[in-house]
């Protein structure tokens, strides 16, 4: 089992010390970042490991708080250039058409997040689940709270848990096409939905707006940017400093 450093925080060790003990022989990884620890496990041995960190005594981690999916394409990439500031205090969109690995194997993960009542301690899983067709075992026969939260992960990434016994959509709407967390799900949707009077009910068009990147206009007010107000100055200041 690859692991970081111990951690200094005395719990934290001790937990640390317990996972490589009881999953040497599974593939994991351990992190230690922001004093939390994240374990990493490969996605054949998910289920083994689950039942590992409920089961055991100096483990323990009988309640599942959250099941999330992560989207890793764009990871690092960002639309703005915010190393610099123009003198006119205006943010500058710089790349709409991100770099998207799509084929990524470690593209999608799905990430756990667990409490152990028993020894107050907290446990971030992240397993990954593959770029072309993520697929992750379901670990409702661990945890029964994750069944929503694996619907919701389905619906948003498009992440498939294998023997979930009801994967359907929770939060998009019926008939919705695509999974709009993906970071290659167009910003402005699919299509657009509003109601139509003469029809009497609600109707599905092609997206009417372009893509685009919004530039926000900072307002600053240290003089800097021409026109610009000092900070503390009132009307009454201003205009007078402008008749004298």
């Amino acid at each position: 089992m690859a692991t970081d450093s111990l951690t200094r925080d005395p719990r934290l060790a001790g937990l640390e010390s317990a996972l490589a003990a009881h999953l040497a022989g599974h593939g994991c990884e351990i992190l230690n970042a922001f004093g939390e620890l994240t374990l990493v496990v490969p996605a054949g041995q998910l289920l083994a490991v689950a039942r590992i960190l409920r089961d055991q005594a100096d483990l323990y981690f009988e309640q599942l708080i959250d099941v999330c999916g992560v989207d890793y394409a764009a990871y690092g990439q960002g639309e703005w250039e915010t190393e610099a500031a123009s003198s006119l205090g205006f943010g500058r969109g710089v790349d709409r058409d991100l770099d998207l690995v799509l084929d990524d194997p470690h593209r999608f993960a799905v990430v756990y997040h667990l409490l152990s009542l028993m020894h107050n301690r907290r446990l971030r899983l992240r397993v990954y689940a593959g770029g072309v067709q993520p697929t992750v075992d379901s670990v409702l026969p661990v945890w029964a709270a994750a069944n929503w939260f694996e619907r919701e992960a389905f619906d948003l990434f498009g992440i498939l848990f294998r023997g979930h016994p009801d994967l359907r959509r929770i939060l998009t709407d019926y008939g919705f096409i695509g999974h709009p967390f993906r970071k290659d799900f167009p910003v402005s949707g699919q299509v657009e939905m509003r109601y139509d009077p003469a029809q009497r009910r609600v109707i599905y068009e092609p997206v009417s707006i372009a893509p685009r990147v919004l530039v926000p206009k900072v307002i600053r007010g240290d003089g800097a940017a021409p026109g610009a107000q000092p900070l503390g100055a009132t009307a009454a200041t201003v205009e007078g400093a402008a008749n004298a």
